[in-house]
């Protein structure tokens, strides 16, 4: 407890922007908690870390953490995130987005973000619906469900976000649940580590609408929804495509190694201020 007493009054704003806006049992939370973890346990300073996010309920995030922060418009977080990085190598710059933020709306900047390798450590939360404008099918609500912009059903197939990062470039790609608290806890450390565009896929649930589209009562039928369909990356590889239909992969999925954008751009101008 008294560890838990100390990280909320060393990197909340609690005096600040509380009770936040989350609905209870969101996995958002959940999520903050494991991010501000694994930052003090590497004793990152705060002036170092720069945490930037989009519109949507994880949007939210910065507001209420005691780093430089920016909490920027819709789909847009990874174009002022390229730009910090690129002015400033040294600091550790972190993007939170929605799925809907990352890979609809933002999903160009998601694309060439990973295509360029950005040193950016992204972190996608994946709720599979809008949940701040009122529950409508978002790049990855699953096909049939109903939401509020589909009240017959979803026609239109789900992104595999991690997929999508693997082939538009990043060279570190990773899933977890807000259910596998320890595993999410690793991989946003080696995300922070990683030298080039890491994407951290963050399975959370949305309790006030997507909870009600999938007929799961609480947030915690969510999350052992989430515990039971898991499966991870070493399993899965011992699996047919048809007992993983409908199973969430978790783990490390790619981890590679390429330049960097920005170490390539200093080397760039390092180059040319000798002309």
């Amino acid at each position: 407890m008294r560890q838990t007493e100390h990280l909320v009054h060393k990197y909340l704003r609690s005096s600040k922007r509380f009770p936040h806006i989350w609905c209870a049992g969101c996995g958002i939370g959940i999520f903050m908690q494991a991010l501000i973890r694994v930052i003090d346990q590497n004793e990152y300073s705060k002036d170092d870390i720069v945490l930037i996010s989009g519109i949507g309920c994880s949007g939210r995030l910065p507001v209420y953490v005691d780093f430089n922060t920016l909490h920027t418009t819709h789909g847009r977080a990874l174009t002022f995130a390229t730009g910090i990085k690129l002015a400033n190598p040294r600091l550790k710059v972190i993007t939170v987005m929605g799925d809907g933020d990352a890979v609809a709306i933002g999903g160009n900047h998601f694309i060439h973000a990973a295509r360029r390798n950005v040193e950016i450590a992204s972190f996608v939360l994946n709720n599979s619906v809008y949940g701040m404008t009122g529950g409508q099918s978002s790049p990855t609500t699953p096909y049939g469900v109903i939401t509020a912009s589909a009240p017959y059903g979803n026609l239109e197939p789900d992104f595999d976000i991690c997929r999508l990062a693997e082939a538009a470039g990043a060279v570190f790609v990773a899933r977890a649940t807000v259910y596998h608290t320890q595993l999410l806890d690793r991989l946003i450390d080696k995300a922070l580590k990683k030298k080039g565009a890491a994407v951290v896929e963050v399975v959370s649930q949305c309790t006030t609408y997507a909870g009600h589209f999938l007929k799961l009562k609480s947030p915690v039928d969510m999350m052992k929804w989430q515990k039971n369909n898991s499966v991870t990356v070493e399993k899965a590889k011992q699996q047919s495509e048809a007992e993983l239909e409908g199973k969430i992969v978790i783990g490390v999925l790619v981890d590679r190694e390429r330049p960097s954008y920005h170490e390539q751009y200093q080397s760039l101008l390092a180059e040319k201020s000798k002309i």
